[in-house]
């Protein structure tokens, strides 16, 4: 019953998304939209391939800034979370200017990092920790914050440290918060090296999509678009991958 439950809930987005895939082609096809404004399904997947010669460096190079950069977001993330949980005066002082510098535009603060910095990786690097940063020590925050008092409690009438408490019980039992914020940022990590390039760069998908986009070649661009997103859902998947190989408590199979 359970699995039959489950074929039924992963089909349903799978023939949503090929009926929205079967409009949108039919649309192309009988001209109601001119296919060089907006391509049709199939144009775009014989794209990709048509592409992916010239565009697999740009890749390598979206994707060593996405994956650098959010790892550094998740090291960050992991200090301050911890930081703030053990210390009070410090989560007071340093959670609104977290919050606060949310209410930022990255779009606003992309340039100047090019200014700063150069057309190097190190700003998109930036702006991808940037991005990554909040939702993850938010989660993670709260999921610290939220141990089981009972076993802290119990665990402090036996005798544990800090240090022990933290290991035995807060950092196990914040997991599941855990990976609920790396799952966001893993969905923003992509993105946010692509906005990095669109402001300042050599090369990277952001860079060859400013170029297609130029030339009005839009079956390259929406190509890179679903490229774009395909690296996204991949590394969503790796993320949801180790939280199923780190949490086999919350496994319902």
């Amino acid at each position: 019953m359970k699995k039959s439950a489950n074929i039924e809930n992963r089909a349903a987005p799978l023939i949503l998304a090929a009926a929205l895939l079967a409009i949108w082609q039919v649309v192309v096809d009988t001209g109601l939209v001119k296919r060089f404004i907006l391509p049709s399904p199939t144009d775009i997947f014989f794209t990709i391939f048509e592409i992916f010669p010239a565009v697999k460096g740009h890749m390598a190079v979206t994707v060593y800034e996405a994956s650098l950069g959010f790892a550094v977001a998740i090291i960050l993330s992991l200090i301050l979370a911890i930081l703030m949980d053990s210390v009070e005066w410090i989560r007071k002082s340093l959670y609104p200017l977290i919050v606060v510098s949310q209410t930022v535009p990255i779009i606003a603060l992309a340039p100047l990092f090019v200014i700063w910095f150069g057309l190097g990786k190190l700003p998109k690097i930036i702006v991808v920790v940037l991005v990554c940063f909040f939702p993850i020590v938010v989660s993670l925050l709260q999921g610290l914050s939220s141990a089981d008092r009972d076993m802290v409690n119990l665990l402090k009438s036996m005798g544990a440290n800090k240090f022990q408490i933290f290991r035995m019980v807060k950092f196990p039992g914040s997991l599941v918060s855990f990976f609920s914020g790396l799952r966001i940022a893993a969905t923003y990590s992509v993105m946010g090296a692509v906005i990095g390039e669109w402001l300042g760069g050599t090369e990277g998908l952001g860079i060859y999509m400013l170029r297609v986009k130029n030339t009005f070649a839009y079956d390259k661009v929406f190509a890179v678009i679903v490229i774009i997103v395909l690296l996204s859902m991949a590394l969503f998947k790796i993320i949801e991958w180790v939280e199923y190989v780190a949490t086999p408590w919350t496994r319902s199979d």
